[in-house]
């Protein structure tokens, strides 16, 4: 006999509570991501639960590394969701829409035109119209021009590779609000050693420190 047969959402321990199996209104948002992303289902649990949490902070979300637009998708409807309910948040999205720019082979692993299977009309159709979701298509730190007095309080960094991060920490940490949040998805792999590297090296002389996930990922929370 299961002595754990009457728990509560049982379906969801593997062995300890995984939400990110489906659970409650994280399974129907997370179906329409899924055939955007190559992101896991707890990375984005992860996402979804942190985006919940800085609506309730002063800023914007910002997503840069779009590729397909699956995460831009989670992001999507949280704010969509807190924005019925009287927030006001927009979602910028950075990316190339044409693949990965140049890199540095002595820090990353990944070449010119990774991930080149996107584009911007496309990823535009899968998240559909919204004037709380505006396009930056370009280069990183060229795509930052103009928003120098904009607040932040959710960035998913998943640019894969040293200089894009490291572009990315020098303009969002500034402008990221007290207890808003910086993920990046990429710092814990071994096919991007660059990212880590451009993470610990913004971040040595910061008061916050990365906290490394067990998904991989690495979530930076700004000290108030």
């Amino acid at each position: 006999m299961d002595p754990f047969e009457s728990l509560p959402d049982r379906e969801f321990y593997a062995p300890v509570f995984a939400p990110w199996l489906g659970w409650d209104d994280f399974g129907p948002i997370y179906r329409k991501a899924q055939p955007f992303t190559v992101v896991s289902p707890d990375r984005c649990w992860i996402l979804y639960s942190l985006a919940q949490q800085a609506m309730q902070l002063d800023g914007n979300f910002y997503e840069a590394g779009v590729y397909r637009g699956g995460t831009a998708i989670i992001l999507r409807d949280v704010i969509l969701i807190g924005n019925r309910n009287g927030a006001d948040k927009t979602l910028r999205l950075f990316d190339t829409f044409e693949g990965m720019p140049e890199t540095d082979p002595d820090r990353d692993l990944h070449k010119p035109g990774d991930f080149s299977e996107t584009f911007l009309d496309t990823v535009k159709t899968v998240l559909g119209d919204s004037d709380n979701i505006v396009f930056h298509p370009g280069l990183i730190p060229d795509t930052f021009a103009g928003l120098e007095d904009d607040r932040i309080c959710f960035a998913h960094v998943d640019v894969d590779i040293y200089r894009s991060i490291q572009d990315c920490c020098e303009f969002i940490y500034p402008r990221l609000a007290p207890s808003g949040f910086m993920i990046f998805d990429d710092y814990g792999f071994p096919t991007c050693p660059g990212a880590r590297q451009a993470v610990d090296e913004f971040f040595r002389d910061k008061p916050e420190v990365p906290l490394v996930l067990p998904t991989g990922q690495a979530l930076v929370t700004r000290c108030a």
